[in-house]
């Protein structure tokens, strides 16, 4: 059975852009194995995640992900299974903050910044699928 979860999450401490791309390619070769795909959107120390995979696979990895010190204010913002991924090309695929177009995120939140915890589940998948139409998502180092 495949589900998707969305969720917010906030650094617990300030990352370096080298320590972010160390667990990225973590994330990446860890989800690769377990057949989790999905797309991550940071600005800041805010984090907007969506993970796609077998119901097992995916919960447990948001458990990690929720115990991880490294993430504060873990929300789980969407939950439901699914009968197929929307986001089966990445691994973990990265929005490209700079690619991005503010009128898109004002599109689904109060302000042309990303807060995720200002948006409801579903606006965060259709902020993600529009990510996606529209090419803002890359995949660093595959």
């Amino acid at each position: 059975m495949l589900v998707r979860l969305t969720y917010a999450s906030r650094a617990a401490q300030p990352l370096d852009p080298e320590e972010l791309a160390h667990i990225a390619r973590q994330s990446r070769a860890h989800n690769l194995q377990h057949g989790v795909t999905g797309v991550l959107c940071q600005s800041g120390d805010l984090f907007l995640q969506v993970l796609e995979g077998g119901r097992d696979a995916v919960n447990r990895l948001y458990n990690r992900i929720a115990r991880d010190g490294r993430h504060a204010e873990v929300t789980l913002l969407a939950y439901e299974e699914i009968t197929e991924r929307r986001f089966a090309g990445w691994a973990m695929g990265q929005v490209n903050l700079a690619r991005l177009n503010p009128g898109l995120l004002l599109k689904y939140s109060e302000k042309p910044t990303l807060d995720p915890y200002a948006i409801t589940g579903r606006a965060a998948t259709a902020l993600f699928e529009e990510l996606v139409a529209t090419a803002a998502i890359v995949c660093p180092g595959g």
